[in-house]
């Protein structure tokens, strides 16, 4: 198939570790410049999908592909920003220290970093916090800092695994602007959530529930296929047939 109509296809994935299986041939295609949910609860095998679509793991069986080049690929990496569940932030040193070396590694020129850095600080509202050693920074600071580096150099697909957990409700909305902003400039961002309300913003939702995928669509599509007024109404619909 083609694979460069999509900015990301997954076709018949299943993972194990080990004996244990923790995906089920798992089957997406994903439009460029769509903000895409995946909604599961914890240990639905949401985290094991991203790393493998954005190349840390790889897949037992089937392919993954994103913007055309099969995974994983070592020179997609700077085509790429990825966000962790957990934070991958040296403490002892500032946080601008943080972010020129995750700016060097995406060979972003040394003119261009000084503004992207002011720029991706702003958004999530850690200006004044620049200088300041991470290890003095609260987990939802820290939380904001690695969304600001996987930010850092504009890339074409972003992958945000649940990176509003901590954040509060005013920030949390400034940073949805946000990725709706880049979305509308051709970004392709995958966001995981257990969040219900968040799951509702995106353009494009995958429901997965114990490793495989139970429902995708528009949320509108899912609400009113499960004659639904929530997404968790719909998903608790589609789970329950599992």
């Amino acid at each position: 198939m083609e694979h460069n109509s999509c900015s990301i296809v997954v076709e018949n994935v299943d993972r194990y570790f080990g004996k244990q299986q923790i995906l089920y041939n798992i089957n997406l295609k994903i439009s460029y410049s769509q903000i895409f949910g995946l909604l599961g609860p914890s240990g639905s095998g949401k985290t094991t999908l991203v790393k493998m679509i954005s190349g840390i793991d790889m897949p037992t069986h089937g392919q993954i592909y994103v913007l055309g080049e099969k995974m994983p690929k070592l020179s997609m990496m700077n085509k790429m920003g990825y966000m962790a569940q957990s934070d991958a932030l040296y403490g002892d040193i500032t946080a601008e220290e943080n972010l020129k070396f995750f700016a060097a590694m995406y060979n972003i020129s040394k003119r261009d970093c000084t503004k992207r850095i002011d720029e991706v600080m702003e958004l999530v509202n850690l200006s004044e916090d620049l200088k300041k050693r991470v290890s003095q920074y609260s987990g939802g600071m820290k939380r904001r800092l690695s969304l600001a580096i996987a930010m850092l150099n504009q890339p074409p697909v972003l992958i945000l695994d649940e990176p509003t957990v901590g954040i509060d409700p005013v920030l949390r909305k400034s940073i949805w602007d946000e990725l709706n902003g880049l979305s509308k400039k051709g970004t392709t961002i995958i966001i995981t959530t257990h969040v219900m309300d968040e799951a509702d913003k995106c353009d494009n939702l995958c429901m997965i529930r114990n490793g495989r995928v139970i429902a995708v669509g528009t949320p509108e599509i899912l609400k009113k296929d499960t004659d639904s007024n929530t997404i968790e109404e719909a998903f608790l619909y589609y789970g329950g047939k599992r």
